[in-house]
């Protein structure tokens, strides 16, 4: 029989990259599945290769809820803190699959990346455990680039740098790139014609403009278009943002470490203004030293995802960016070679769409495991 499932949050950004990746692997077919709606309850529901799925849910209706086997919610944080616990006091023990960071660090809440701790997924489960949520994107990509030198125990710490694109923090966010984009090259079209024209009025008209307060402004009255933003999240109050401390407390939690085998990991956290990828530069301190050829294979054996640039410029700038990577499942490393640190550190770049692996793919492939019990 077909386990009733519930999707929440199916029309925001992560949810509809979800669907989509459910529509295009046939997961649809395998599901009675229902979709629930915060503001347009009533309404017809989405029609998904001509076969029509009812009408839109309440949400917030708990007892159209507790009917389901699995909830499946990418509404976000608050919707999490309104409905789950009342859902669980009403003696619901379905499967909850969360988007959201509210339960991450719960002690109750599994941490989701099969491909990286899916033999703890699984004893958790034989454990009663009925509460998995998809982990930060940065963090999720990291371990699909990394997994496996953590399986091989060999990284002592970490200090990652990321580069994280605008999608990251929302669908509105782009709109607003490109309108900020919009507004800096008309603010120069006409002088772009022109032959003789200095480049450097051109620049000065432009960061002017970045310098003013003008209405295409967004982060904090800080533009993104020609600039960047290294700050992410809220303020921890100890000089790290919120973003930055999710690395370490997520990967020991997500590798199930115990307090004496936890890895270190410190990072920056950077908004750029790329659409859609999240990237990262990692300076990696190994537990003992051996050559980077056993590091690649190591590396490219941990899953079938990753795949290797060679550290030369040509490949690099041609293959190492967020565009070679935008709406597939392709894990990217590269840069790969010793640092000036000593043989015992090593430098790698990644990049991987945090759509995909840093948000929705986890949580449907976590979705399969599921209705296969």
């Amino acid at each position: 029989m077909k386990k009733k499932v519930g999707f929440v949050g199916w029309r925001g950004l992560v949810g509809s990259v979800l669907l989509n990746r459910m529509i295009f692997k046939k997961d649809l077919s395998k599901l009675n599945i229902k979709f629930f709606t915060t503001s347009q309850v009533g309404h017809n529901g989405p029609k998904i290769n001509n076969t029509k799925f009812g009408i839109l849910e309440n949400a917030y209706d708990l007892q159209k809820l507790i009917e389901m086997d699995i909830i499946l919610t990418c509404q976000g944080s608050e919707y999490t803190k309104k409905v789950y616990f009342n859902l669980k006091k009403l003696g619901w023990t379905g499967f909850w699959i969360d988007a959201s960071s509210y339960l991450r660090m719960h002690k109750s809440a599994i941490i989701v990346l099969d491909p990286v701790n899916y033999n703890f997924i699984m004893q958790s489960i034989e454990n009663g455990c009925r509460t998995f949520v998809g982990g930060n994107c940065t963090v999720s990509l990291m371990l699909m680039a990394l997994g496996g030198l953590f399986d091989n125990n060999l990284i002592k710490r970490i200090f990652v740098s990321t580069y994280q694109a605008v999608s990251g923090a929302g669908s509105s966010y782009i709109k607003k790139l490109l309108l900020e984009m919009g507004v800096l090259h008309n603010s120069v079209k006409d002088d772009l014609k022109k032959n003789n024209i200095s480049i450097l009025k051109i620049e000065s008209v432009i960061t002017s403009l970045l310098k003013s307060r003008n209405s295409f402004r967004l982060f904090n009255d800080t533009p993104l278009a020609g600039n960047l933003i290294p700050w992410i999240d809220s303020d921890n109050n100890d000089g790290k943002s919120k973003e930055e401390v999710k690395g370490q407390f997520e990967t020991n939690k997500i590798l199930n470490l115990k307090t004496d085998e936890e890895v270190i990991i410190d990072s920056m956290c950077v908004r750029i203004s790329t659409f859609r990828c999240h990237s990262q530069s990692f300076l990696i301190e190994l537990n003992k030293i051996i050559n980077l050829s056993e590091i690649k294979s190591i590396l490219l054996n941990h899953n079938k995802w990753t795949e290797i640039v060679d550290n030369d410029k040509y490949s690099t700038i041609r293959y190492l960016t967020p565009s070679m990577v935008s709406g597939t499942l392709k894990i990217l490393l590269g840069r790969i070679r010793f640092s000036s640190f000593g043989k015992s550190y090593i430098t790698v770049f990644s990049i991987g769409d945090q759509l995909l692996w840093g948000a929705s793919e986890p949580l449907r492939r976590m979705l399969n495991i599921l209705i296969k019990l």
